[in-house]
């Protein structure tokens, strides 16, 4: 088992996956991906993006490997998720009639349970979630029941449930899509710090390239199952590859803060 969280590095080969009668990834592999980083997963709908996460996660069956730290995490079994691994899918299950605070606690003392070594066994109390609440900026909903919180509330809840749970690898799926500005870029911002500080491998499937220029530090882009680019976020996210892969004509410039931003000119007609 590896001990290091600094030797950690994810890695995926020759993911090919199809779906019923759909052909989703196509030899799909990744650049090596370290600990203490956060990998945006881009391309348009339909790309393969969600299902490549899934893949990581051993959710998905299919052909290929992913390996952590040189070792087999996974042959794209099909299987539920190795210990390390939390998966976050776009929103929580409906219905589910527990208050904010206990889901947190529970998903924090599930993988307590399910730990192997005595740093990750360590139990979450509950000031250690509020405060991750906090951090999130809904320590207001704590004793609100998951079932009467917005979309936008309960994805914050679902992020505040994974990050409890200290994983190696956190896989989000589309963490944002129901946020507002304001938290969009709060949420990035905290992932990425989480990320360095607990030396995780974060990879997050997104649309708004601007946030993911800003906030990843590697980006992989997808069109119908392929990888176009991979590699430094700023080098994969350039006019010609937007041109390439969203068929829209753009240029990256820096605001005032001279931070990336990407402004989109015009839709590029397809011939």
């Amino acid at each position: 088992m590896i001990t290091s969280s600094q030797a950690l590095v994810l890695s995926a080969t020759g993911i090919d996956v199809t779906l019923g009668r759909r052909h989703i990834l196509h030899d799909v592999s990744l650049p090596p991906l370290p600990a203490g980083s956060v990998t945006a997963l881009l391309g348009p709908n339909g790309s393969g993006k969600s299902t490549l996460l899934r893949t990581l996660a051993g959710l998905v069956s299919g052909r290929g490997d992913v390996t952590l730290g040189g070792e087999v995490l996974h042959r794209c079994t099909g299987r539920a998720p190795a210990r390390d691994v939390v998966y976050l899918p776009q929103a929580l299950p409906a219905g589910v009639h527990l208050r904010v605070l206990e889901s947190v606690l529970a998903a924090g003392h599930g993988a307590r349970r399910a730990a192997r070594d005595s740093v990750s066994a360590t139990a979450p109390t509950p000031a250690v979630v509020m405060a991750l609440l906090t951090q999130l900026g809904i320590e207001a909903l704590a004793m609100r029941f998951l079932d009467e919180l917005s979309g936008g509330q309960r994805q914050l809840v679902g992020l505040a449930q994974a990050l409890i749970r200290a994983p190696r690898i956190l896989l989000l799926d589309e963490p944002l899509s129901a946020l507002d500005l304001h938290h969009q870029f709060q949420v990035m911002r905290l992932i990425a710090r989480e990320t360095v500080a607990r030396q995780m491998i974060t990879v997050v499937v997104m649309h708004d390239l601007s946030i993911a220029m800003r906030h990843a530090d590697a980006a992989v882009m997808l069109r119908d199952g392929r990888v176009v680019a991979a590699g430094n976020v700023e080098d994969v996210v350039t006019a010609d590859a937007i041109a390439r892969v969203f068929d829209v004509q753009a240029r990256v410039e820096r605001c005032s803060r001279g931070l990336p931003q990407l402004i989109v000119d015009d839709v590029v007609t397809p011939v």
